[in-house]
């Protein structure tokens, strides 16, 4: 009998992790004989590819010590001042981590590498599930963003999308997704999700898995749904697409799969009908597997009310990447979110780690402080410490900091597994504190678990220091929703209140102590009107964050952005009394 394609990818994965020692020195090899020779590394290296005098030398850098460079080959030089190999274009991050997208180089070696890591990282999960490609379509939310030319000639795009473009994933895209090419490219957001949404609906007998790279996407998607479904029930009874598409696209390829259906109308309609969307997705797709996002992370916070719609499906992370580097996938697919460790992938990028000080009482960045240079390798690192991640690719970035801090929860035959920690440098102060985006999440969850008895659920926050009267506070702008009825009332005054307090009593030694000498004034909670988080999503999409790829930032910075959350404020609650 021939082995299933995802029974070879176990059997790599157990390849990989088993020798994981010497595929890392043979990557670190391979990559500086190639590149040892360039403009950057030759100063460090003096034309050697030694490890020792890789470490010894190469500094530790971020991804603005390289921006330079890269930005020389943005603009026409040539891309050995960075690597070797002739750059063909380049990635662009979502932009809503730090700030501006940044710019990765691509090499030609790049879509075997993602062809790779895919089977990897599909495979665990085909495991549990079966060959979700052979029983059904998957209904992912995908969008285009786009290309942007630079200088050199040289085309900046996001991985997603040049993934989308490929001639392979083109081909495949009728068999294997409800989504017709002309939606996921259309340049109009919304009308590219309903579309997706509405072809989704028409197919909801074939759809065995419902996602989209990150778990917000899923959500906005759900919500829209719940705003929209009318009108596409509509649709589906006459199968003519609503007035509202304008793009020709988007028309043309419901012309090709609308016909009058006004049994399935009827059935979405009554489904959706409901007083309560609680389990919404199981009930109009009854045939999904699972919900595939990640759900690390920044995306933790929407993992209740993504729960809340699943009607007990798992929640699938399958992988964690960055714009930097592919790094690891999760051999547990059927995990809680909360538990999801990634196993990292040795071929796939050459790894150190810095280690990261995390006694409990502070948060990470605050202790760091750049006080260990000492990197450890791959297999070296151990259970329990924390560790900031350095990568060394093919692509031009030799010891960089992606920014993020993972914990060792196991290993894997030779191979560690991580719990994503949070992104370093990443928080929020008013004064000598610092509050790390991990801080923020356990204290929000500790407070929002006041709203269940109430019957709501905390669907989005972000927080703000407020330094505009001494002493500054902590702002949250909460979003609020309630479980059994599309109609929303206000939450009890009290219990907001008491989430305040809550959140203080939460969050670190140093906030609490800053807090009862009146260093930092009492913690605000401000909550806004329902969609005023697709409001800033919609913002940051139009100054060029990524669709599928946004990530609402934990801190806001910018002044438009407050103003966005400010002007939809219905409600502001501070906390009682400095936290015991």
């Amino acid at each position: 009998m021939e082995a299933k394609w995802y029974e070879d990818g176990l059997k790599m994965i157990e390849e990989l992790t088993s020798n994981a020692e010497q595929i890392q020195d043979d990557l670190l090899k391979d990559i500086l004989s190639r590149n040892a020779g360039t403009e950057y590394l030759r100063r460090f290296l003096h034309g050697q590819p030694d490890k020792q005098l890789f470490k010894k030398n190469v500094p530790i850098v971020s991804y603005e010590d390289l921006k330079p460079y890269i930005d020389r080959i943005a603009n026409g030089e040539t891309s050995n001042i960075l690597l070797a190999e002739p750059i063909t274009g380049f990635f662009m991050s979502s932009g809503t981590s730090g700030g501006q997208p940044k710019l990765m180089p691509v090499t030609a070696e790049v879509d075997q590498l993602w062809a790779i890591f895919r089977t990897l990282y599909e495979s665990p999960v085909m495991k549990y599930f079966g060959d979700i490609n052979q029983s059904g379509k998957r209904m992912e939310f995908m969008f285009a963003r786009p290309e942007i030319e630079t200088p050199s000639g040289l085309k900046a795009t996001s991985v997603t999308t040049s993934i989308f473009k490929e001639s392979g994933f083109r081909a495949t895209l009728p068999k294997l997704y409800t989504s017709p090419v002309e939606t996921i490219f259309c340049p109009e957001t919304q009308q590219s999700l309903y579309c997706q949404l509405l072809f989704g609906l028409i197919q909801r007998g074939e759809v065995v898995m419902v996602g989209s790279f990150f778990a917000a996407t899923v959500l906005r998607a759900i919500k829209f749904l719940e705003n929209h479904w009318q009108e596409m029930c509509s649709d589906i009874k006459t199968g003519q697409i609503s007035h509202r598409i304008t793009d020709t696209g988007c028309r043309n390829a419901a012309s090709l799969i609308m016909k009058p259906n006004p049994a399935l109308a009827d059935l979405i309609e009554d489904i959706c009908n409901s007083k309560s969307w609680e389990g919404i997705i199981k009930k109009v797709w009854p045939k999904a597997k699972y919900v595939g996002c990640i759900c690390t992370g920044v995306m933790g916070q929407y993992t209740t009310e993504l729960e809340f719609y699943s009607g007990g499906l798992p929640l699938v992370s399958a992988l964690y990447a960055s714009s930097e580097a592919l790094c690891g996938i999760n051999l547990e697919p059927v995990c809680k979110p909360s538990d999801v460790s990634y196993t990292f992938l040795p071929n796939m990028s050459y790894f150190e780690f810095l280690p990261v000080k995390n006694d409990g009482n502070e948060s990470i960045e605050m202790r760091s402080n750049n006080e260990v240079t000492e990197t450890v390798d791959l297999v070296n690192v151990k259970i329990g410490h924390c560790y900031e991640l350095l990568v060394t690719t093919s692509r031009g970035l030799y010891r960089c900091k992606i920014g993020d801090v993972l914990r060792v929860t196991g290993f894997h035959n030779n191979v560690p597994q991580f719990q994503f920690v949070e992104r370093q440098n990443v928080a929020i102060s008013v004064d000598q504190e610092k509050t790390s985006e991990a801080d923020l999440f356990k204290a929000v969850t500790e407070a929002k678990a006041l709203l269940d008895p109430i019957g709501f659920i905390l669907t989005e926050y972000t927080s703000y220091a407020d330094i505009s009267s001494a002493p500054g506070h902590y702002v949250l702008f909460w979003e609020l929703k309630e479980k059994e009825d599309n109609h929303y009332t206000e939450p009890d005054p009290k219990i907001i209140v008491e989430c305040c307090l809550r959140m203080e009593e939460s969050l670190h030694y140093t906030y609490k102590i800053y807090r009862k000498k009146n260093i930092i004034a009492a913690l605000e909670i401000r909550v806004v009107k329902q969609g005023t988080f697709e409001a800033l999503m919609d913002y940051y999409v139009s100054k060029g964050a990524s669709f599928s790829q946004y990530k609402r930032p934990s801190c806001i910075k910018s002044k438009e952005a407050l103003k966005i959350l400010d002007s939809r404020v219905i409600g502001k609650f501070f906390s009682p009394k400095p936290p015991l």
